[in-house]
C-alpha cells in the first residue's frame, strides 16, 4: 500500500505516467490504471487529503484477488499441480491446456497458480537416537528378477531388509512374495540371524503387518500379533505416508539395490540368498558407515549383541489368520485348499488359523474343526462327523457294510443284495441301503421271507419288497401251490392257459 500511495502522490503533483514509470514504483501501464481508479474516487482532488492505508488495501487488494481468483485454471488445479512437480514449464503447461482440453485462459492464470505452487515449505527433521538393542527397523525393496526353473520365465523378487538401528547392522533376504507367512517367518529368520530380539520393530503399514493404518491407531494383524507376544518385542508402526520415520531402513534398502543386485548373477532364491547373506557379512558389515563412522558389524559383535533379548527357548508357530465363508458343502477354503466343518455353520463367516502343518476353524473363540494342513490346491480334507446325517449315513453304509448286514438278515435278503450291486449300469446302493433299513420296521425274518417271494416272481427292488412288507404277504401261499394235490402229486388248478391232456389230444 506505501507504493499505491507514492503513486498517488506523484500524480496529485501532476506527474506523468512514464515519468512515474521511470522511477521503478511501477510499469507505466499500471500506473495508467491507477490513475484512473484514482480519478473515479475522487483521490486526485488537492482538497481532499491522500487515503489511508485501509482504504487502499481494501480497494486494490479486492480487485486484486478477483482477478487472481479466476475460475477457468480451478478444473485444471491437479495436473498443472502435477506436471509442475514434474519439471514441466509454465509456457508448456498453458499450451497443452489449451490444445488438448480447451482451456481458455490467459497464461497469467497458469502463472500465478505455479508462482503458488512455489511457496517454499519447509520440513524440519530431528535426529532420532537409539540405544544399543532397543530398535530394528524392517522394510521391503525390490529384488533381481530370477529365472523359473520349471518353466524359464522370469520371476520378480522383493527384498526383506531388518536394520538394527544403532549398529546398522542388517539381515537381508530376497523372496517371491509379502505374504503373512513369508513376513514371519523372514522376522526368525533375522533373530536367529542376528542371535536374539531387539526391544522394538519400527515398520511400514505393509497389509501382511498392519491391516489398517492410522497415525494414532493402527490395527496390527493378528497373526504378527501372537508373532511379537511370542518373541517379547513391540510393533512399532509408521503414520501413514511418513517413510521417514524409518529412515535408517530406507537406507539399507536403496544401499542393497545399488551396491549388492547389479552386475550379478543369480542362478535359483537358494543361491541369490546364499550370495546376499555373504555380502551382508562381507561387504556391508565391514564397510565405514557414513553416519556412525564406525563398521556396522564391530558395533553388532562388541556391544549391541550382547543386549538384546534372548531368544525363547520355544519359539511361537508361525501361523496367519483368515476369515473364510462356510459354503453348502460344508467346505470352507483357504488358498485354493478345503477344510470341512460341521454342516451346522453353513453359511457362517468363521475364523481360520494356518499354521505350517495344521489349520484350525474357530467360530469367535471356540474351536471347531483341526485339519492337516493341505498345500496342492484343488485338494480337500473331509471328516465324515461334519457332514449332515443323511449324508454320513450313505458314506458310512458302503456296500462292504450292506452285504455283511443281509447276511445276518438271512440267506435271501443276502441273494437279493448281491444281485441288486452286482448291476453293472443303475448304481442300487441307495436301494439297497433302504432295503436294510425295512429289517428295523418289519423285522428281519419277515424281510427275509420277503425277498424270497420276490426271487420267486424275479422281481427284486425297493418297492416290490415294501409292499410286500405293508401287505403282509411275505407267508402267503404261492397260487400253483394251492392247485397242488399233494397225494396224486398232480395239478388240480385251473390257470388261464391250462387243458386236460384229453381235450388236448382230441
Amino acid at each position: 500500500m506505501y507504493e499505491y500511495r507514492q503513486i498517488i502522490a506523484q500524480l496529485r503533483a501532476g506527474q506523468s505516467n512514464r515519468a512515474i514509470g521511470q522511477t521503478g514504483l511501477a510499469h507505466r501501464v499500471k500506473v495508467a490504471k491507477i490513475r484512473l481508479a484514482a480519478e473515479s474516487q475522487g483521490w486526485l482532488d488537492l482538497e481532499k487529503e491522500l487515503p489511508d492505508d485501509t482504504v487502499l488495501s481494501t480497494f486494490f487488494q479486492g480487485k486484486s484477488e478477483d482477478k487472481k481468483q479466476a475460475p477457468s485454471i480451478k478444473p485444471y488445479r491437479e495436473k498443472v499441480e502435477q506436471w509442475y512437480r514434474q519439471g514441466v514449464q509454465a509456457t508448456t503447461i498453458h499450451a497443452t491446456l489449451s490444445r488438448e482440453y480447451g482451456f481458455k485462459g490467459s497464461y497469467d492464470c497458469v502463472r500465478r497458480l505455479i508462482k503458488k505452487l512455489r511457496a517454499v515449505k519447509i520440513n524440519a527433521s530431528m535426529i532420532l537416537d537409539f540405544k544399543p538393542g532397543e530398535c530394528a527397523q524392517v522394510d521391503f525393496g525390490f529384488g533381481p528378477k530370477l529365472i523359473n526353473e520349471d518353466t524359464g520365465e522370469e520371476i520378480k523378487t522383493w527384498i526383506f531388509v531388518m536394520t538394527l538401528a544403532w549398529s546398522r547392522h542388517q539381515y537381508a533376504e530376497i523372496i517371491f512374495k509379502q505374504d503373512v507367512m513369508t513376513w514371519l517367518g523372514c522376522h526368525r529368520r533375522a533373530f536367529e540371524f542376528f542371535g536374539g530380539v531387539p526391544k522394538k520393530m519400527v515398520i511400514d503399514n505393509a497389509k501382511c503387518a498392519i491391516t489398517k493404518a492410522c497415525y494414532y491407531d493402527p490395527q496390527v494383524q493378528r497373526a504378527y500379533y501372537e508373532f511379537a507376544q511370542g518373541y517379547g518385542f513391540i510393533v512399532s508402526a509408521c503414520p501413514p505416508y511418513d517413510p521417514q520415520k524409518k529412515g535408517i531402513v530406507e537406507a539399507g534398502v536403496k544401499y542393497i539395490k545399488k551396491n549388492f543386485v547389479p552386475l550379478r548373477k543369480f542362478r535359483t532364491l537358494m543361491d541369490a540368498n546364499k550370495q546376499i547373506i555373504e555380502w551382508v557379512m562381507e561387504t556391508a558389515g565391514n564397510r565405514i558407515h557414513g553416519t556412525t563412522k564406525e563398521k556396522p558389524l564391530n558395533l553388532f559383535t562388541q556391544t549391541e549383541q550382547i543386549l538384546l533379548r534372548a531368544l525363547p527357548d520355544n519359539p511361537p508357530e508361525l501361523a496367519a489368520w483368515a476369515k473364510v465363508s462356510v459354503h453348502g458343502d460344508c467346505h470352507v477354503q483357504y488358498q485354493k485348499c478345503c477344510y470341512s466343518v460341521p454342516y451346522q455353520y453353513v453359511n457362517q463367516i468363521l475364523c481360520l488359523r494356518a499354521s505350517e502343518t495344521t489349520v484350525r476353524i474357530y467360530q469367535d473363540s471356540l474351536l471347531i474343526a483341526v485339519h492337516v494342513r493341505l498345500f496342492k490346491p484343488g485338494t480337500h480334507t473331509t471328516i465324515a462327523e461334519h457332514l449332515p446325517p443323511n449324508a454320513q449315513a450313505y458314506l458310512m453304509r458302503s456296500p462292504q457294510w450292506c452285504l455283511e448286514q443281509a447276511k445276518v438278515i438271512g440267506e435271501n435278503c443276502s441273494v437279493v443284495i448281491e444281485q441288486l450291486l452286482g448291476n453293472n449300469v443303475v448304481d442300487y446302493l441307495r436301494a439297497v441301503q433302504g432295503i436294510i433299513r425295512l429289517s428295523k420296521q418289519y423285522s428281519p425274518a419277515r424281510l427275509n421271507a420277503a425277498c424270497a417271494r420276490a426271487l420267486r416272481f424275479q422281481t427284486i427292488n425297493y418297492h416290490t419288497l415294501k409292499e410286500i412288507l405293508k401287505k403282509g404277504l411275505e407267508y402267503d401261499v404261492f397260487p400253483e401251490e394251492q392247485a397242488f394235490d399233494a397225494l396224486t402229486k398232480t395239478y388240480t388248478g385251473h390257470a388261464y392257459f391250462s387243458r386236460d391232456i384229453t381235450t388236448l389230444l382230441q
